[in-house]
């Protein structure tokens, strides 16, 4: 009679058989299912056996409609077409295929980029390789470039073949720089000595090899023209010392011949040696003895150029170079000296600054030096004077060249602007710093050649020409936005006094306004000052336009914040309060038809009027649905009761979980009836799933119980085990090892507190009696007494729980059941349960045999498990 707890929504009543539609439809749906798992299936074993076909993969993707299918498909589509078809058909249908080929695609296109930037810094490379003019830093910034690049290995191989290329080239112009110098230092140190004409012929051949080499461009040109200026100068000492060797011979020649008692010849050519030795003395600025060749001086630079000197007639007379200053006053004297100190202290800031390679301070110094006027500079000081303005000389030689060869890496590089596709705004940037640079090398370095100049110049003005183009164009456009802006304010100022001279439209006017400003804000680019000046001729013109209309649109606002004010003192509940609010919906129609607001106005307003229609029909509508409203609040509050159940998860141990679910329980309990009615469609259901919940979390509880339970079960038969095998031992011969038996019973888990006191008696008394000689054997006879109670309460135990004693105890079985009957009817009493039966067994220390200790287990396993 309680069928009607297991029925189920869709059982036909009375047990009648179920629509035939309806099962016809289960039957149709568990067939549609099997034949989706078949499909699945065959197409899971096709996307196994692509093996990489491409064209099978890609056509199982587009026709497959299972998504695990088309994503184990998809590992075989590699090439970018297949990707951007498969791309392209799953963008809309398979997220993760779509975003798995977009990925690849990304890939493939990024190492498209690194090659295309590859192959660029390498047609860069051979467009160096074949440069007469190599420069290092064009390397360098080559170097930097494919650091960044992550090529292929041909590409890789390629690059690396033309860079040793170009690293051969530069290890060749530094070679051939070095051997240069090498050769220039090598015609200075033979000008300086004594003058070789081989080996000076031997060093003019090698400069011309240099000057005919692969790499002679990296020559600078101050090193050829220095190489040229020393070779002049050694073959000059050359040609100087054949022709002093030939007078010294003509003059011996002639000594000979003359008379050997002439001794007025001889003392004339001995003053002629003098003279010429002093000469030379005096040009070099050293000691005339050195400058005689007295043994061991050596030759000084210089001699070369004072005896040049004193041969062209240019060196000043020996009475003039060595007059003695004029007697000058203490006061004319000291400031002669500090003026020396200043000098001195200006040309050792032009030292410092040529050490440091300022090149333009150290120019500055030596102009201050040629203005400065200071006494007469000592031998020492002329000559530091003139080696300082000698490194300066060498150092401008250098910075000219290095300028130059600046210079035509910046013609270069604007030459190659013409190529590139820039921004007209970077473009100009490009060549306003480009001529910067070359208006700070001219501070560096000097001027730069005429033609150099020009070529830059021309290279610039050609660069610079579509951005030149650009920004006019730009120029013209605004010119031509100012005169559509000032024809705009005029067409407006027409309007006003054709508004002004009659009866204003003011519809008409608000459209033209709005024209107006779309107009003026669609107008373009204009110069800044007149386009200031423009929008405030427009805005007074506007303004002037529009006054009337403004007027009126204010009377308009007040007579829509009126009708606002209407339809909030409406009263909901009045039965004529659509019919009124109907009237002024239309009344607000007419209105806004007439004269339509400025646009933000007009929606402020709108909105309003809105607000106020709404609340009354909220109202209404509240009114008529607040019990619905209630309802359903109290059919969420079930559903989310119902919800917490189903996903009530309890931690701890099973004390702990017990308690949770008790506690959860209760409080569902609670929360279900302090909630109110719900929707009468829904309280079936809600009840239902409510009853589920419930009937979920007890049997998690119930669970918990049985598991608790078998686990007390478990404990409380490993210790009374433990208890009968420790009497067991008393009564044996051998000793006992207190500590070792109770750190077993310490290992087991705890009991049921009237299990753990009585098992844990039992124990004790044992194990305190095993520790004198005579207790324990006092103790073991009252366990060997013990046993025959043992086994009257065991059988009693079997009678009363229904156990079978066997065979071999039957009569006693009958006997003890007698006794057991006529016991229970005499006392009147309520029996002890089993379970306190079973716990005063356990209690009882007795000697029991294998027989007994199976018959205790059997009654164990029979109402053992109600210990907790």
């Amino acid at each position: 009679m309680f069928e009607f707890l297991f029925k189920r929504p869709g059982d036909a009543p009375n047990g009648q058989p179920a629509d035939a539609g309806q099962a016809s439809a289960a039957v149709a749906a568990s067939v549609q299912a099997e034949q989706t798992a078949s499909r699945r299936a065959a197409q899971a074993e096709r996307a196994k056996a692509l093996a990489e076909d491409e064209a099978a993969a890609v056509e199982l993707i587009l026709q497959s409609e299972f998504a695990d299918v088309r994503l184990a498909a998809a590992a075989h589509v590699v090439s970018q077409p297949a990707l951007e078809q498969v791309q392209q058909a799953m963008r809309n249908t398979d997220r993760r295929v779509a975003k798995l080929m977009q990925s690849r695609l990304d890939a493939i296109r990024h190492q498209q980029a690194e090659q295309r930037q590859a192959e660029a810094a390498i047609a860069n490379a051979r467009k160096l390789l074949a440069d007469e003019k190599l420069t290092p830093n064009q390397v360098a910034e080559l170097d930097r470039l494919w650091k960044v690049i992550a090529a292929t290995p041909a590409l890789a191989e390629e690059f690396n073949g033309v860079r040793g290329a170009l690293g051969q080239r530069l290890e060749d112009q530094v070679n051939l720089q070095r051997a240069a110098l090498d050769a220039l230092a090598a015609v200075r140190r033979v000008a300086a000595g004594q003058a070789d004409a081989a080996e000076l012929d031997a060093l003019a051949e090698e400069h011309a090899k240099h000057v005919a080499a692969s790499e002679k461009g990296a020559l600078p040109r101050n090193l050829l023209g220095d190489f040229e200026t020393a070779m002049s100068e050694a073959r000059a000492k050359l040609a100087a010392q054949a022709a002093r060797s030939a007078a010294q011979a003509g003059a011996e020649t002639g000594a000979a011949a003359a008379a050997p008692d002439d001794a007025s010849a001889l003392q004339a050519v001995a003053g002629v040696n003098a003279a010429n030795g002093a000469a030379h003395a005096n040009a070099a600025g050293s000691d005339p003895a050195e400058a005689a060749g007295e043994p061991g001086a050596k030759p000084h630079a210089a001699a070369v150029g004072g005896a040049n000197g004193a041969a062209n007639g240019s060196a000043k007379p020996a009475e003039q170079r060595h007059a003695k200053p004029r007697d000058l006053s203490p006061a004319a004297q000291e400031a002669a000296r500090e003026a020396n100190k200043r000098f001195m202290a200006t040309l050792d800031a032009m030292e410092a600054a040529l050490a440091e390679g300022q090149l333009h301070i150290a120019n500055d110094h030596d102009k201050a030096l040629k203005e400065t006027k200071t006494g007469r500079l000592s031998t020492a000081q002329a000559d530091r004077l003139a080696h300082v303005r000698a490194d300066l000389k060498r150092l401008g030689d250098w910075a000219r060249w290095g300028g130059n060869v600046s210079r035509e890496e910046l013609v270069k590089a604007v030459e190659d602007l013409k190529g590139q596709q820039l921004a007209m705004a970077e473009l100009a940037k490009k060549v306003g710093s480009m001529r910067e640079r070359w208006k700070a090398l001219d501070v560096v370095s000097g001027a730069a050649p005429k033609g150099l100049w020009e070529r830059f110049d021309t290279a610039c003005t050609a660069a610079y020409a579509p951005a030149a183009a650009h920004f006019k164009h730009l120029a013209d456009e605004r010119h031509t936005n100012a005169a559509k802006g000032q024809a705009l304010i005029a067409e407006v100022e027409a309007l006003q006094a054709k508004s002004a001279a009659g009866e204003p439209d003011f519809k008409a006017l608000a459209a033209a306004s709005q024209r107006f400003r779309q107009a003026w804000g669609r107008l373009g680019a204009i110069d800044r000052k007149e386009k200031k000046k423009l929008d405030t001729a427009f805005g007074r013109a506007m303004d002037a336009m529009l006054a009337p209309l403004e007027n009126q649109r204010s009377i308009e606002v007040a007579c829509r914040e009126q009708l606002i004010e209407e339809t909030a003192k409406l009263n909901p509940s009045d039965r004529h309060t659509l019919d009124t609010l109907r009237i002024l919906q239309e009344r607000w129609q007419e209105h806004a038809k007439a004269l339509p607001l400025e646009r933000k106005q007009e929606q402020a307003l709108w909105q309003r009027f809105r607000a106020a229609c709404d609340a009354i029909f909220a109202a209404r509508k509240e009114s008529a649905h607040a019990a619905d409203h209630e309802r359903r609040a109290h059919l969420h509050a079930r559903e989310a009761i119902c919800a917490q159940l189903e996903q009530a998860t309890f931690s701890g141990d099973d004390k702990a979980q017990q308690a949770a679910i008790t506690k959860a329980l209760r409080d569902a309990a609670s929360a279900w009836h302090a909630s109110g009615q719900v929707p009468r469609a829904s309280e079936p259901k809600i009840e239902a799933r409510y009853k589920a919940a419930v009937a979920a979390v007890q049997a998690q509880g119930d669970a918990i119980r049985k598991r608790a339970g078998a686990a007390q079960a478990n404990a409380l038969r490993d210790k009374l085990r433990l208890a009968q095998a420790l009497e067991a031992e008393l009564a044996g011969a051998n000793g006992v090892d207190a500590a070792g038996w109770d750190e077993r019973w310490k290992a087991l888990p705890a009991l049921a507190n009237e299990y753990e006191r009585a098992l844990h008696t039992r124990f004790a008394s044992a194990l305190a009696a095993s520790a004198e000689e005579g207790k324990r054997s006092a103790y073991a006879a009252q366990l060997e007494a013990s046993r025959a109670k043992l086994l009257q309460e065991v059988l009693r135990l079997e009678i009363v729980a229904g156990v079978d004693s066997g065979a071999e105890f039957a009569r006693e079985r009958l006997k003890m059941q007698v006794e057991v009957l006529q016991s229970s009817l005499k006392s009147g009493q309520k029996p002890m349960t089993q379970a306190a039966q079973f716990l005063q067994l356990c209690a009882m220390p007795a000697l029991a045999d294998a027989r007994t200790a199976t018959r205790i287990e059997q009654l164990f396993r029979r109402i053992g498990a109600e210990a907790k």
